[in-house]
């Protein structure tokens, strides 16, 4: 079935009307305001923090943090990645250090890296040390996935080398990177902001949510909310858009 974008749009809207309507029926049957303030007054919050500079300069720590971590995990993981999915003897050496990152909670992580180091660099490392396993396995289970016919087509003209590496591998990979991408960039936001929460992080997103919260602003909290997803479907959006723009300049 082809895709409908306008379809998919307007089903897009109406779950965002769907979402102001759960949390409008929270506060009806909460009976509490404060907790669940209404769809207006979170707007109004929202707009508010977008026109202070105040607001754009914690978006652009957060923004900072998240486009380290995502950089720094995509490199590792897709090298780790490809080695796991090339050699069984790596695959399983490293299997139960990628188990353990994916199965350890992330306030349990969070807090060892802060004993270990400063805390101004807790949130690019906690959110590394998460989704390295993620696109690590994306990798690896997209190298594995490539027909071996293919494989044994370069095997007779060339030994493995970077230009095989960079002209096969990774381009007949590129749909679980991608994917993997997409999913990095959304756990990416929550786990900066969490850490950036947890160790007080100076003019950041996490800091944010944390005064709002001490001061039960929660229309601030719930705005917050809503700035972290517009940067969620921004930064996911980025590659596609790149490479469409990529496409026309080769036309």
């Amino acid at each position: 079935m082809k895709p409908n974008k306008a379809r998919d749009s307007v089903a897009f809207c109406l779950g965002i009307v769907l979402l102001g309507c759960l949390i409008q029926a929270a506060g009806y049957l909460k009976g509490d305001a404060l907790v669940f303030p209404g769809v207006g007054e979170i707007l109004r919050a929202f707009f508010r923090l977008l026109g202070t500079a105040e607001t754009w300069g914690k978006i652009g720590t957060t923004v900072l943090h998240l486009t380290a971590s995502v950089a720094i995990a995509a490199v590792l993981g897709t090298a780790l990645g490809m080695a796991m999915g090339m050699n069984a003897f790596v695959r399983n050496l490293l299997r139960p250090t990628m188990i353990l990152l994916r199965s350890l909670p992330m306030i349990v992580l969070t807090v060892i890296v802060m004993v270990l180091m400063n805390y101004s660099r807790v949130p690019v490392t906690a959110s590394v040390l998460v989704l390295t396993p993620l696109i690590a396995e994306a990798a690896c289970e997209g190298c594995r996935r490539i027909d071996r016919e293919l494989i044994d087509v370069y095997r007779l003209n060339s030994a493995l080398n970077p230009a095989v590496l960079f002209r096969v591998y990774l381009p007949l990979t590129a749909g679980y990177l991608k994917q993997a991408y997409v999913n990095a960039v959304g756990m990416g936001i929550r786990l900066a902001v969490s850490t950036e929460y947890l160790v007080q992080t100076k003019n950041s997103l996490g800091k944010a949510v944390y005064s709002a919260g001490y001061f039960n602003e929660y229309q601030d909290i719930y705005a917050y909310a809503l700035i972290m997803v517009l940067l969620v479907l921004a930064v996911s959006a980025l590659p596609p858009l790149i490479g469409r723009l990529a496409g026309k300049q080769e036309n």
